[in-house]
């Protein structure tokens, strides 16, 4: 297995344990995430209102491309809300959805993301 494949699945790992002060060993200090600057801080505490929003939440990769410095993958969840998620408020339905996302890696430590997720299949889901 390739290193950067095996650095990603950790993460996953890491993400789906809700072992969210580990993230450092996979997160630099200040990233960009859709464009925006962030912090690791901030990314934790978003990874924690997912959590909080989500308690079954699980990360399933179903598609994973990877070189020295690139990541994608496409996620694959199965998951129900149970407090407001991503600007909707669940009804207690499941959500079945995918996220298509990108990482840059720098120095051993993911530095950029870019995520995509359809919200308007996921409100159709959970608040019908």
């Amino acid at each position: 297995m390739k290193t950067t494949e095996t650095f990603y699945r950790n993460y996953i790992d890491c993400l789906n344990s809700a072992n969210l002060e580990q993230l450092s060993d996979f997160i630099h200090d200040k990233l960009t995430y859709n464009g925006k600057e962030t912090t690791l801080k901030e990314y934790k505490e978003n990874r924690l209102v997912e959590r909080k929003a989500i308690p079954d939440l699980y990360y399933d990769i179903g598609l994973l491309v990877t070189d020295e410095n690139t990541i994608a993958s496409r996620l694959n969840f199965n998951c129900t809300p149970v407090k407001e998620f991503m600007g909707i408020i669940p009804n207690g339905n499941r959500a079945i959805f995918s996220e298509n996302v990108f990482y840059k890696v720098q120095q051993g430590k993911i530095n950029s993301v870019w995520s995509l997720v359809d919200i308007d299949a996921i409100r159709e889901q959970i608040t019908s």
